[in-house]
């Protein structure tokens, strides 16, 4: 028997391998530094985990529209246009299982078979593996001169461009000069551009802002797909609430298109969202706040290691190393590296080759400060 050709060439997520390698160690009794985590080690907030007992408590607990509720669409409209400058009408929202589901309605509708989507390296390990379910071909360009790049890449195939900011795995924040001469391109080619803003509220920096590119007038506004989440902002990961915002048109299909494979997203979870939308931020800022003591003292750690180069993380949960300088006859690429870490100081990070580069690392900083300065300590004396 022959499976779908979409789906033989899937590579297994490596960032779960290493993942699940860790939790055997930890399992048996083994003190591992785990950096792998894509997600904030916060609780959800109390006031969201409120909600949602309540409505258990009033047996909120059957099929909705397929779209989402109407409130909850609401608030989205309302954080979009508070946040971001966005205008949108409920009928634009469509609530997912998570943003990974929003990502994959939005290709598996706009691709047709060879139709390319041009995506900025390093990237989120899933997007290639998404554009090859739906029939396309990611066409991969280097992001530290993104405009130049992205403008050389589209031919006649082009068909969508997927950007990331804050991005994961670099913590690379877009500036709005950026992200206006990406969208000039996207309009003269008539192009999408789907945009992944997960990671918006995760920014540290005082001069580092979060622009949304379709915000930048009608015409890129009706040609972007904004995706975005609960996940990471609310410490909601387990609670799988993602949402897309896009043209009326595309929207119609994308609910028609998830009322088939899917369905409505969790009841509950919807009426956990609203609270989170509309109610106290409070836990946010804490979080926020946190995270950024963190990175700071994952920064200094790394500026001391003199074979370490990295991008200065601006947002997001994690730092993207460069070993380059390190790699030799024995560690030849970011795999090599993370075995040979694990085996020997029980730290596990994840290789870069399933973000674009296996001459790279991946080091989350969602972690308490101290197994942190542990992990570190340990990275330093395995180097040595």
């Amino acid at each position: 028997m022959k499976l779908s050709k979409n789906v033989s060439n899937l590579k297994a997520s490596t960032t779960l391998a290493i993942a699940a390698k860790a939790k055997q160690l930890i399992a048996s009794g083994v003190d591992v530094v785990d950096f792998t985590v894509g997600e904030p080690d916060s609780d959800t907030p109390t006031n969201v985990k409120q909600a949602a007992i309540n409505a258990i408590n009033n047996n909120f607990t059957r099929y909705t529209d397929v779209s989402g509720i109407h409130d909850l669409r609401v608030a989205i409209c309302d954080k979009l246009r508070n946040d971001n400058g966005l205008n949108y009408e409920p009928n634009q929202i469509i609530v997912s299982n998570g943003a990974k589901q929003a990502l994959s309605n939005v290709l598996l509708s706009i691709l047709n078979p060879g139709d390319e989507v041009i995506i900025p390296v390093p990237y989120w390990i899933s997007y290639p593996q998404m554009v090859y379910v739906a029939g396309g071909v990611p066409i991969f360009v280097d992001s530290s001169n993104i405009v130049a790049a992205i403008k050389n890449a589209v031919t006649a195939k082009t068909k969508a461009i997927m950007i990331n900011s804050p991005s994961n795995p670099s913590g690379k924040v877009l500036i709005a000069s950026e992200l206006a001469k990406i969208a000039e391109v996207a309009v003269a080619n008539d192009l999408f551009v789907i945009s992944d803003e997960i990671y918006e509220r995760l920014i540290y920096d005082q001069d580092a802002s979060h622009f949304s590119i379709a915000s930048l007038g009608d015409e890129i506004a009706k040609r972007t797909i904004v995706i975005n989440g609960l996940s990471k902002s609310y410490a909601m990961t387990g609670w799988r609430i993602g949402y897309s915002a896009s043209d009326p048109s595309l929207a119609r299909v994308l609910s028609y298109l998830q009322g088939h494979l899917q369905g409505n997203t969790n009841s509950i979870t919807q009426k956990a969202a609203i609270e989170a939308l509309t109610g106290s931020q409070d836990s946010v800022a804490h979080m926020i706040s946190s995270l950024c003591k963190r990175r700071d003292y994952v920064v200094q750690r790394l500026n001391k290691i003199s074979c370490f180069d990295f991008v200065y993380p601006q947002g997001g949960l994690s730092v993207f190393v460069d070993i380059s300088r390190l790699l030799d006859d024995r560690i030849k690429n970011g795999s090599d590296f993370a075995e040979a870490l694990l085996s020997k100081e029980n730290v596990s990070l994840v290789p870069g080759a399933d973000f674009g580069s296996d001459k790279h690392i991946r080091i989350s900083f969602a972690t308490s400060m101290e197994r942190i300065v542990e992990g570190f300590d340990r990275i330093e004396r395995f180097i040595r």
